[in-house]
């Protein structure tokens, strides 16, 4: 008995000392916009050129041990060097006005309108997950593993992503890879900005329409739109099986986070009534990976049951559920689900497949597209059968009793907490 307790001990000793010096070995000078054969950006004239070969980021550089313990996952995609367009935005769509600085917990963006009064945003291909860190992590000297996890989201993963979109007629931001260089139209944000990768998107929430759909009226965020059935309920509604098609997309291409500020909503005018058309947005986890020792024991289900990795075929369905789907789609009929499923599988054929991954850069192409295409073919050969047991585990769900995440603002009454169609009278 000591004997098995010694070496389980030794073993247990052996694994904190190897994860420590997983979470040292990094590079000790990690760059960020990283220009091919030149790290010195002011010996550039961007103004004579259209394009420039450029990586992401060498900041998830690591030995074997690192590869080891925290995942292999997408760190030559960070690294290897893509040709990305030039832009100024003083001259981008006519000139481009500064609408406000935005971005989530990880990523910097810049909110920007053209003339013609669309938004856009530029969103940064990379990541700075420290807010997500907790002190105790930061005490502890582990904060590295949150840190170096952002290398399991393929950087470039939303270029495909989007065309997959495109084919099943789900609303999508249509991302386009740009580098912009420091400018004068930045100003004071040159430092910040200035010299960066960014996707330039479509905003997910803006007056005007730059979704193609007639009668659209109006561009909201899910907060707006919540409001908007508060003031009228009885005329305000969503297109129930565009979201379903939706969500089963994020399924299919392994994009686990979709909470309720990933969504905004086309309001198309019918009638008296307005119908939100959900615009799937933000597509930093589509094609998440997950390996190593460690990242695969926090990605177990009974510790991090949202963090699934991307495979051949969907491990822990519950773990993608949220209560977004729960407010929005518990009691749409389990048919719509499965004949938005056979949709999405007649729709995405094996030439669709293909060409969507066309769209990643062509040394990205070379670096993943095959093992993805792999996995994303088999995932839509289960469609239907995730479909069903996607509504299964619905119909077990409680409904919210809080509000939606990052909805917390919005003064509701208790019947709109719970779901979105949930009258007075059914309380």
């Amino acid at each position: 008995m000591k004997k098995t307790l010694l070496t389980l001990g030794l073993a247990l000793i052996a694994f904190i000392t190897l994860t420590y010096f997983s979470f040292w070995s990094q590079p000790s000078d990690p760059e960020i916009s990283v220009l091919l054969n030149n790290k010195d950006f002011d010996s550039i004239s961007f103004a004579n050129v259209r394009e420039v070969k450029i990586a992401a980021s060498t900041q998830y550089d690591g030995n074997l041990l690192k590869r080891l313990m925290q995942g292999e996952h997408y760190r030559r995609s960070w690294e290897v060097t893509v040709l990305a367009e030039i832009v100024y935005l003083d001259t981008l769509f006519g000139g481009m006005e500064f609408v406000e600085e935005g971005g989530g917990k990880q990523t910097s963006s810049l909110e920007i309108k053209s003339k013609d009064g669309v938004i856009y945003t530029l969103r940064s291909i990379n990541k700075n997950p420290e807010a997500l860190v907790p002190e105790y992590v930061k005490s502890l000297g582990v904060e590295n593993l949150i840190m170096d996890g952002i290398s399991a989201q393929h950087p470039y993963g939303a270029l495909p992503a989007a065309s997959l979109s495109e084919t099943v007629n789900v609303i999508h931001t249509h991302p386009r890879l740009v580098f912009i260089p420091e400018q004068a139209w930045l100003s004071s944000l040159n430092q910040q900005y200035g010299n960066r990768l960014y996707f330039l998107e479509y905003e997910s929430e803006g007056g005007e329409n730059w979704t193609g759909i007639k009668n659209v009226v109006n561009i909201i965020d899910t907060e707006d739109l919540i409001e908007l059935k508060l003031k009228n309920y009885k005329n305000t509604h969503i297109d129930y099986a565009a979201l379903v098609r939706a969500r089963l997309l994020d399924l299919f291409i392994g994009d686990w986070d979709r909470h309720a500020k990933q969504w905004g909503w086309a309001m198309q005018k019918k009638g008296d009534s307005l119908i939100g058309i959900p615009i799937a947005a933000d597509r930093d986890n589509a094609f998440f990976t997950l390996d190593g020792v460690l990242p695969t024991l926090i990605s177990n289900k009974n510790i991090k049951p949202k963090l699934r990795p991307f495979k051949d075929e969907i491990d822990y369905l519950p773990g993608l559920l949220y209560d977004f789907d729960a407010y929005f789609l518990k009691d749409v009929p389990v048919s719509v689900f499965i004949s938005q499923a056979e949709y999405l599988q007649a729709k995405l054929t094996d030439d669709v497949i293909e060409k969507a991954l066309l769209k990643f850069p062509k040394e990205v192409y070379d670096l993943d597209a095959e093992e993805i295409e792999i996995k994303l073919k088999s995932r839509r050969e289960n469609l239907v059968a995730y479909a069903k047991k996607f509504k299964l585990i619905l119909n077990e769900k409680s409904r919210p009793t809080n509000p939606l995440n990052g909805l917390y603002d919005v003064n509701l009454p208790e019947h709109l907490i719970k779901c979105f169609d949930c009258s007075q009278e059914h309380e």
